[in-house]
């Protein structure tokens, strides 16, 4: 399929009319992009530095929050996320300026959903009671480990005694809380990690990230496995870590929504959720993105990676947008297919003519469907358009064999 977004690059003009959207709710993101340290496998927008101008720094997302708000046209926020970079980090009182805004802006959903993904440092852990008087509802730990040998070998400042503390703390302060957890790390056994998930079963509520680790080009990991210092589990021990974890959450009641999120029925993310039924959602900060609804197509926003270009743009012209891009009708189909599919339950026939504008039957080539279908890894039935196990484990062949 041929991509042609950087074909659609719209001028920008801070001081235009509020022409996108128009719909009921919208998802807001909030990219703060600092850390302490920088983890050896982490490819994300992420930044060390020796010191942060904290006023300047809350200055700069709220003046680019205005900007958006005054270019959108939306009844609502119905979720806020905080990601980074460690947006624990953040001051409570830049998080509570920026739900002000958020609010005063739009309105809050009543049953806004407010998440903030935070370490399970001690330090980090003294602001859970101050972050929650901000107005954040949910948070989302990146524990990553509950082994200290692992812990070490991604490189994280927490001990294992540390995340355990977070998390039961978190559940104490948050009316809602998750915590994700890194899997197919070298050396690592069916028996190691059914013992790691027993761990993490005995602290889980509602809702468990659950990633395996993947090398990245430009990280520290990357050329560690390069050089051979350490080799990951073959492909087909990955696929048996995979299943075991899908099989051990989904008995004790924490079933699978997406390929690494489980949840009990009603705790989903739907921040997340936002992202993968492709609804519309702003991005402020560092390097975030946005996608607009605007009359039978969508926009895309791409904001400067780097903070310091970031932060220079938002106080010469109000906003931080690198790019303004036009999603082509393909583009629109790609990008749905890729995030509706991740989700467990597909994308319902509704959701599916809101985004591309047609059927499944009348936008997707008959047979490379069927042929998907009879090799038992589509699914499309009255609910809508959804893999199947086998094909969520090989999603990304689908897809290619879905779109050619």
């Amino acid at each position: 399929m041929p991509n042609d977004r950087n074909q659609h690059v719209i001028d920008q003009n801070p001081h235009e009319a509020a022409i996108f959207g128009g719909g009921k709710s919208l998802a807001l993101y909030v990219h703060w992009p600092f850390c302490r340290s920088k983890c050896p496998y982490c490819d994300f927008n992420s930044h060390v530095r020796d010191a942060v101008d904290q006023a300047r720094w809350r200055d700069g997302l709220l003046r680019e929050l205005e900007y958006f708000a005054n270019v959108t046209n939306y009844r609502e926020v119905g979720s806020i996320f905080f990601g980074g970079g460690t947006p624990s980090l953040m001051p409570p009182a830049t998080v509570a300026a920026i739900i002000e805004a958020a609010a005063s802006h739009w309105s809050c959903a009543e049953d806004v959903e407010i998440t903030l993904e935070a370490n399970p440092t001690s330090v980090e852990a003294r602001k859970f009671a101050d972050l929650r008087a901000a107005g954040v509802n949910r948070v989302s730990l990146g524990v990553q480990s509950l082994d200290d040998r692992a812990l070490a070998f991604l490189g994280r400042e927490h001990s294992a005694e540390d995340a355990k503390h977070a998390i039961i703390l978190s559940q104490r302060i948050f009316p809602r809380s998750s915590f994700d957890l890194i899997y197919a790390l070298p050396e690592q056994t069916q028996a190691t990690w059914r013992h790691e998930l027993a761990d993490a079963l005995n602290l889980v509520e509602s809702h468990l990230s659950v990633y395996q680790l993947t090398i990245e080009k430009g990280t520290p990991f990357y050329g560690d496995w390069r050089r051979g210092d350490w080799v990951t589990p073959e492909e087909a021990i990955g696929a048996e870590l995979f299943e075991v974890t899908r099989e051990t959450l989904t008995d004790t009641g924490l079933p699978a929504y997406e390929i690494s999120n489980h949840a009990r029925p009603g705790e989903e993310s739907r921040h997340n959720l936002a992202y993968w039924l492709s609804r519309d959602y702003i991005g402020i900060g560092p390097g975030a993105h946005g996608r607009l609804a605007q009359n039978a197509g969508a926009m895309a926003f791409d904001q400067h990676r780097a903070p310091e270009t970031w932060l220079e743009a938002v106080e010469t012209q109000g906003h931080g947008t690198k790019n303004r891009i036009s999603v082509s009708a393909n583009e629109r189909l790609e990008e749905a297919l890729m995030m509706g599919l991740r989700l467990t339950s597909g994308i319902p026939h509704d959701e599916f003519k809101r985004i591309v504008g047609n059927t499944v039957e009348a936008a997707l080539d008959a047979t490379r469907l069927n042929r998907l279908i009879d090799g038992g890894f589509i699914v499309l039935d009255k609910a809508g358009l959804r893999a199947t196990p086998a094909g969520l484990m090989r999603l990304d062949s689908v897809l290619g064999a879905l779109l050619g």
